[in-house]
């Protein structure tokens, strides 16, 4: 058993993919009777069973505080300095204040009490990495969690943009590599694209794939009847992320077996992204396409994952996605086919069986796509949609320390 201090920014359920992962971890690391202590920014503190778990309230004393509530106040008035912010300084003042509650509380531990000090965070903020770099008696304990490229220009394409402040960020996380004990991943091609940019990173690298969790589940859901073939995305979609193919497949299949007219559904769960327009205009020819105004609770989400017919993984047209989605393990413990849309090169196609896996295609390669969806479709009728995923899902608990 070890001692684990942990560092994240957030364990609220339904903030994003991250914090949903990062309790996912949490659980599973005391399930498997380690001793953990998280300190967090979240403005409440929730409750998880096993864990003490510490809000770190705000540091009114600090000139980062003002200076971030200053920029905020600009910000609603249409003013938004925080590029030329960045590009001075790498990163903005909100984030220094953020490492600064970090640091303030590393300072009140004593570093021998623990085994591990683990760094989680979201999407493209690494806040506990910067205070535990900057708190240099952490460093021979310390477990960096890297959960997606940085800085952005380091992403694969189409997604790789230069951000405000790139060169401070790239430096910072050189310093990241060169100083924590062991590097984390959720994904083994993560782990190497990252490792093409910071080189002689390797002999740190583990990998600690995002966790199946316990979580509390709805009892129904609203949004569709089960028996109808329904296909679901659930979670946000990024502008690369483009829909269009798997909307030509669908409409193709209901035209090609008229009684998927008013019989089947193709969701899409998440906050309102740039294609809602054009989801708007689609609902007009196509009444089975739904599509939410916003995110909806997690819990909720969980039941309909478990509902549908099909869960979509939907990714970017691109050489290659190291990512692994944060709501992979979820699809997985579902036990319903996921319809996986991406390169070919894909971190989940290569747990799913890369030539074996029957159900993938290219985004936008729309054929393929109703083939699938019409062997999915076979399927569902034949019950034979369940699947067990038993190897996939030792894969998804397996934490070495």
């Amino acid at each position: 058993m070890k001692k684990i201090l942990v560092l994240t920014e957030s364990i609220t359920i339904n903030d994003s993919s991250g914090a949903k992962a990062n309790i996912a971890l949490v659980l599973n690391l005391i399930q498997l009777g380690h001793s953990l202590k998280v300190y967090h920014l979240d403005t409440s503190n929730p409750i998880i069973d096993g864990v003490e778990t510490l809000a770190l309230s705000r540091n009114k004393t600090s000139a980062f505080y003002w200076l971030a509530r200053l920029k905020t106040f600009f910000s609603k008035g249409g003013v938004n300095f925080n590029r030329y912010v960045e590009e001075r300084y790498g990163f903005s003042f909100s984030h220094y204040e953020d490492v600064g509650r970090f640091k303030k509380a590393l300072s009140q531990e004593n570093q021998d009490h623990y085994d591990i000090v683990f760094t989680l965070s979201k999407a493209a903020s690494f806040r506990p990495h910067k205070a535990v770099l900057e708190s240099p008696k952490w460093h021979s304990k310390w477990y960096a969690y890297i959960h997606d490229p940085y800085p952005m220009h380091s992403y694969p394409r189409p997604y790789d943009w230069v951000e405000p402040g790139h060169q401070q960020k790239r430096e910072f996380f050189i310093s990241v590599f060169g100083k924590a004990k062991k590097l984390v991943y959720p994904s083994l091609l993560l782990a190497e694209w990252m490792e093409s940019y910071y080189h002689n990173s390797a002999p740190k690298r583990l990998i600690i794939p995002h966790q199946i969790g316990e979580y509390k589940i709805s009892k129904s859901n609203s949004f569709f009847s089960k028996q109808k073939f329904s296909i679901l995305h659930a979670g946000s979609l990024m502008s690369a992320r483009k829909p269009h193919g798997l909307i030509e497949a669908f409409i193709k299949l209901k035209e090609n077996h008229p009684e998927l007219q008013n019989n089947s559904y193709l969701l899409f769960i998440g906050s309102k992204s740039c294609f809602h327009n054009y989801f708007l205009e689609t609902q007009q020819q196509h009444n089975e396409l739904v599509v939410s105004d916003n995110a909806i609770p997690f819990n909720e989400v969980l039941r309909l994952q478990m509902d549908t017919a099909v869960n979509v993984i939907l990714e970017a047209k691109g050489p290659v996605s190291p990512f692994l989605p944060g709501k992979f393990a979820h699809c997985i413990s579902s036990k319903k086919p996921i319809l996986l849309l991406g390169p070919y090169y894909s971190e989940s196609r290569r747990i799913l069986g890369m030539e074996d896996y029957p159900y993938w295609s290219e985004i936008d390669d729309v054929e393929k796509i109703y083939i699938t969806l019409e062997k999915l479709y076979h399927n569902w009728k034949n019950n034979y949609e369940h699947i067990e995923y038993d190897k996939i899902k030792a894969y998804l608990t397996d934490i070495k320390l």
